[in-house]
């Protein structure tokens, strides 16, 4: 079910990844879509909060379950990614297939981005490998919330996805960086666990 974490932006949980669902002026922008098959599900917790369309998808990182259901959505939503996760997911099986390519990215950023502009700007950074190469920290800036992906899953022992570029060399150093180069986040959207307090996403670095 979806959750409230303040006045337009919102959390479903299950199967797979966290998914961020941010509810701006034109438009539903959405951060990761879960495993393969859950689109229309995303879609119908979507509804019960908004009848805005969905613009914009978001993915954090590279991995299924956390843009598997990118394919349901047409081809008119503006995909954005790491460029690293974007190189990933040209390699994955699922965006082999020709009927499957408007999944893929349509934008690519390398250090730093925004998505939309004035009260509902979203900024996107990297900082250096973690779970992936390509760990893309998504803040909503009115919110003072941020959408870690797998990054922060949770507070147990972080996954490192090395044939993905991980690195647990630098996993906690990345945090630090970002812990430092971040303003004004209160709360984290974690990958797969609950809403957490910011102090704890620095903390696990």
């Amino acid at each position: 079910m979806i959750q409230k974490v303040t006045d337009n932006l919102y959390v479903v949980p299950g199967q797979g990844g966290n998914s961020g669902v941010y509810v701006a002026a034109n438009g539903v922008v959405l951060v990761d879509t879960k495993n393969p098959n859950n689109g229309q599900a995303i879609l119908d917790q979507i509804k019960t909060v908004t009848d805005k369309p969905v613009t914009h998808i978001i993915n954090t990182h590279t991995h299924g379950d956390h843009n598997g259901s990118n394919v349901f959505f047409p081809a008119t939503v503006e995909i954005v990614t790491h460029e690293n996760t974007a190189a990933n997911m040209q390699k994955m099986p699922a965006f082999q297939d020709a009927a499957n390519k408007h999944g893929l990215p349509d934008r690519r950023f390398s250090d730093r981005l925004t998505v939309l502009g004035g009260n509902d700007a979203i900024d996107l950074y990297y900082f250096g490998p973690a779970h992936t190469n390509g760990d893309a920290l998504v803040v909503f800036r009115s919110a003072r919330v941020m959408h870690a992906g797998d990054m922060f899953a949770g507070k147990g022992q972080p996954l490192i996805d090395r044939p993905n570029g991980g690195s647990g060399v630098a996993y906690g150093e990345t945090i630090q960086k970002a812990a430092s180069g971040i303003k004004n986040v209160e709360r984290v959207i974690t990958g797969h666990s609950t809403v957490m307090p910011w102090q704890d996403f620095v903390d696990f670095g």
